[in-house]
Formats: structure tokens, sequence, C-alpha cells
């Protein structure tokens, strides 16, 4: 008789490609944030929509959620996936067209059908626990979203060094954005999702979407995902845009967003352990302070490394966030309800992502850059409120997770 304990194994074939597609999703990302502020404001004559095809970008994901929620469940992971892969790959040649004809409404509409890609890429990192050993749930979470190192790296340099291949401005950047979206649909076919994944289940399986969000611990990740989402987009967003006023080179610009991306996600090799061994809360303070260190450099001034340091700074705090929040939230859900309770998250998020882009544009426009720093101290006030809420809750015995 053999007695030998098998010992799971972490990483494997499904996890590689998995964060391969991470770094697509986050090239196409980054690519649109460094973009299409841009090609906005040389194509609107009202400079205060300048970043409105950002917004058409996370509002077309926000109302996509429920719909993403919908397929996943009908037609399985993969599936879906590939769904969204080839709808990014159409919808920047959209974009590629909108700005090859100088049509500003073409453009917001391309970003706007390319929200649908967005909505299901944000789930890759909810998909991670469920391609290896449960008892690796948090370094799977962090480590793809480490994947959008991927992103980091090519997403500026792409754009920096294909920006003016056509005569047409930015037009390379999207073209080679299509050209990734028929690659992810390769690289995904060759993921193997477990079999229990795909369902013919409706969604109104288990709770209600009510029950699930009267959870406090459901409620602060929902805060947490949201806000610090929101004032990290609303200071992205607009970092392109204020460089350009101060009339840096658009290669300063993809350099401060290669390191704030890097921020985002480099340190996902390590998040995971980090939520492991002081807890998912703890993280996410950290997360917050960084942020309000973050915006204190952007108020000392506008020079590069100002942006350079407070951005990539932006990033970690970003990182231990939403990373945190995330692996927080998959504790406050049954499988059967995973599809409903993501979208919820997800919903909130490019919500708030949606309003955050529009107002970076307006408020850098009409108020200025310091104006823009200072709003962003309230979304991080509002988490760390939530997050001390949560402690002395927890302090006192109440059970936070149905």
């Amino acid at each position: 008789m053999n007695n030998t304990i098998e010992v799971p194994k972490f990483f494997n074939k499904n996890l590689f490609l998995l964060i391969l597609c991470q770094g697509l999703y986050l090239t196409n990302n980054v690519t649109f944030i460094a973009v299409n502020g841009l090609v906005g404001m040389s194509l609107t004559p009202i400079p205060w929509m300048a970043t409105l095809p950002l917004m058409a970008y996370v509002v077309g994901a926000a109302l996509a959620t429920s719909l993403v929620a919908k397929v996943q469940n009908h037609f399985g992971r993969k599936t879906s996936f590939q769904i969204a892969l080839a709808v990014a790959s159409g919808s920047t040649g959209l974009c590629a067209y909108a700005a090859y004809s100088q049509n500003f409404w073409l453009l917001a509409l391309g970003t706007a059908i390319a929200g649908y890609y967005s909505a299901n890429g944000l789930l890759y990192r909810f998909v991670a626990p469920e391609l290896t050993h449960s008892s690796f749930r948090e370094r799977a979470v962090s480590l793809v979203l480490a994947g959008g190192v991927i992103g980091a790296v090519v997403g500026p340099n792409m754009t920096n060094w294909t920006k003016n291949l056509f005569s047409t401005p930015f037009l390379g950047p999207y073209l080679i954005l299509s050209l990734a979206g028929l690659l992810g649909i390769f690289i995904m076919h060759f993921i193997d999702f477990p079999k229990e994944v795909k369902t013919d289940k409706n969604t109104n399986t288990g709770r209600s979407v009510k029950e699930i969000i009267c959870q406090p611990v459901f409620v602060v990740v929902l805060i947490c995902s949201a806000l610090g989402y929101g004032v990290m987009n609303l200071l992205m967003a607009g970092t392109p845009l204020a460089m350009e006023i101060c009339k840096f080179p658009f290669s300063d610009t993809a350099i401060v967003l290669e390191w704030h991306v890097i921020g985002m996600f480099a340190p996902g090799f390590f998040t995971g352990n980090l939520i492991k061994k002081f807890g998912s809360q703890m993280i996410m303070g950290i997360g917050v302070f960084l942020i309000f260190v973050s915006i204190g450099i952007l108020q000392l001034g506008s020079g590069f490394y100002h942006f350079l340091f407070a951005l990539a700074l932006l990033g970690l705090g970003w990182n231990f966030v939403f990373t945190a929040a995330t692996t927080l939230a998959i504790t406050t859900y049954r499988p059967e309800e995973k599809n409903k309770a993501q979208a919820i998250v997800n919903f909130f998020v490019f919500g708030t992502m949606a309003f955050s882009s529009i107002g970076s544009g307006a408020i850098i426009i009409s108020g200025g850059w310091n104006i823009l720093t200072l709003g962003s101290l309230i979304p991080a006030t509002v988490m760390a409120l939530a997050l001390v809420y949560l402690y002395f809750h927890q302090r006192k015995n109440v059970p936070v997770i149905a």
C-alpha cells in the first residue's frame, strides 16, 4: 500500500498561459490610457471632452458586466474569453479607422465596444485560483496580476515606437492591439479550465445580490476595489494630459507610465505571500497609505521625477489594495454565486473608473493638475475609513462572512 502524500503543485501550464493573457490585457489597457486621451484631445472641439474615449472604455465595461456573467455562465470560461478577445481585435481596428478618418465619436464608440473585452479581462484574477490548488489562492491571484508587467513594458514602449509609424498619429498602436487580440485567442485555446466552471445553471442560484452585498466584508471589498481603482485611474488617466500641458515629450510620458504599471503589477510576485502572512486587511491598509504618499509627492511639484516616483508608488499602493481586496472577495461568496458576485465587484470598479476617466480630463482643463491631486484625497480617505470600520467591526466578534 502506498501511503505517499502527494504535494500540491502550484505552477502549471494553465496558470502560465493565463499570465500571458493578463499581459495582453494590460498591454491593451495601458496603450488605451497612453493614447486615447491624446488622440481625443486632437480630435475633439471641446477640450474637457478629451478623455471621453477613456470614459467610453470603462462605461462600456461597466455596462457589459452583467452580460459577461451570463455569457460566462452559459459558455464557460474559455469560449467567453475568446469571444472577448475577438471583440478586442475588432474594436481596436475600429479605433484605428477612427483615428485615420479623424472621427472623434467613432473613436468613442470603438473604445466603448472594447469595454466588453475589459470586463472579461478583469475576471482573470478571479479565475487564477481555479487553475491551481486551493491552498495557493493568494499566490495565484497575485501572480496572475503580476502578468501585467508584460503590459507595463510592452504597452508604453510599443506605443512610443509605433505612434509615428504611419502619417496618422497613433494609428500604429491601435493596429498592433488588433493583432494582439488575435494572438490572445490562440493562447486561450490551450488553457484547460476545470469542467465544473462550465455550467448551464442560471445566475440566480445561491443567495440574492442583496444578501451578498449586505455582508460587511463585501461592502469593504466593493469600496476598496472600486475607489482603489478609481483614484489610481484618476491620476493615471490625467498624467499624459498633465505632462503634455507641462511640455514633456511623449517619450517621458511613456517612461512614467511604464514605471507606474510596473509598480502596479511587479509586486504580484510577492504580494500573495505578504497577504498569506499578514492578512488582507493589513496589506490593504499599507496600500492606502502608499496612495496618500503618492498624492503628497504630486502636491510637491510637477517635475519629471515627481511624476515618476509618485506614479510608481501609486501603482504599488493599488497593487496592495486591489490584490488583497480580490483575495478577501473570494471568501465572501459560494461557488454557485461566483459569476454574480464577481460581476457586482467589477460593475462598481468600472462605474468608478468611468467617472474618474472623464473627471480627470475635465478637472485638469478647468481647474489644473493640483486640484486633481487634491481631489484624489477624498476616495483615499473613504478607503481608509472603510478599513477602520471593518477592523472595529471584527473586534466586536460580529460575523462578517455569511
